[in-house]
């Protein structure tokens, strides 16, 4: 049986803004939760330039019917022209946690 829950990776500025979509997210009931993990240094190419560039990781939790509205939301609320959001098929979890995330994401 298929999941219905998914994880999403964003990465976002370091600070405020950080904590500003993670809150956002959870307000909206896009996400059950929302780790912010701080202390990532991102190297990329953008418009055929090396960039580096320290920001947060966030890790939000939510389900396959939610993706596509916290997507929406990521996009009109995130200050990045092209916000990273990948999100990835949740396989297992103990029942305690799924059931909790369920009952959030109503």
């Amino acid at each position: 049986m298929a999941s219905p829950f998914r994880v999403v990776l964003m990465t976002a500025p370091r600070g405020k803004r950080a904590e500003v979509l993670a809150r956002g997210l959870v307000a909206e009931r896009l996400a059950a939760c929302v780790n912010v993990v701080p202390g990532v240094i991102s190297h990329y190419r953008w418009q055929g330039k090396h960039c580096r560039d320290a920001e947060c990781l966030l890790v939000a939790k939510t389900s396959a019917g939610k993706l596509p509205a916290l997507k929406r939301w990521v996009a009109s609320h995130h200050p990045y022209t092209v916000p990273e959001v990948l999100a990835l098929k949740v396989s297992d979890g103990t029942k305690p946690y799924l059931q909790w995330l369920a009952a959030e994401l109503k």
